[in-house]
């Protein structure tokens, strides 16, 4: 059984960092913490924060990277929105979409039900799935020169590509995105398409 984190890495500031350098590429953010992290940062019309739709970011993230192949598309999500998803690595390793890059922000909690322990807290290895599944770059991040050399996969390299990290369990302020499914849908697509 794995032992607990003992990372020091902030979830919000890895975000933070990764959106900022984020270019024209599109985000998928996973329910929950993640959304929040997302929206705490900007409430960009390129974001498509999930509401209610656990285990669904990868899946979506990769339609979205094969319909759009010349854009880079990102998957920010937790680690229980990726245990509950585990088969959308496989079939992403299988699709090997190049302009696809996930990072799970690991705290090894459900978040959203009380800070319960998740799989990862356990048994669950979501680096070595995302390896066995066929992820060309996958990377396990526990600290910040590691974070460091995994933004350039997150952003540029060729995909598929997993980042792993092993965030703080914190309780942070929820900042949410807009709840309406229609306007957000509709959002996207007008700043994907540039339409008015």
């Amino acid at each position: 059984m794995a032992e607990l984190i003992d990372s020091g890495l902030l979830r919000r500031d890895l975000v933070a960092e990764l959106l900022g350098r984020r270019g024209n590429s599109l985000v998928i953010a996973g329910l929950g913490s993640a959304a929040w992290d997302c929206a705490a940062v900007k409430n960009n019309p390129l974001d498509f924060p999930l509401w209610g739709a656990m285990g669904n970011a990868a899946m979506i993230g990769l339609g979205l990277a094969l319909a759009r192949p010349e854009r880079r598309v990102l998957v920010v999500t937790g680690d229980g929105d990726m245990a509950m998803g585990l088969g959308s690595l496989a079939t992403i390793g299988s699709q090997r979409p190049e302009n696809l890059a996930l990072l799970v922000l690991d705290n090894e909690r459900h978040g959203e039900t009380g800070m319960q322990k998740s799989h990862t807290a356990g048994a669950l290895d979501l680096a070595g799935v995302a390896k066995s599944c066929g992820f060309g770059r996958v990377s396990l991040v526990r600290d910040e020169a590691a974070w460091v050399d995994s933004l350039p996969l997150l952003l540029e390299a060729p995909g598929p590509t997993a980042v792993i990290a092993k965030v703080r369990p914190e309780n942070l302020p929820r900042i949410l995105p807009p709840r309406d499914g229609v306007y957000l849908k509709d959002r996207f697509r007008a700043a994907l398409l540039g339409e008015e």
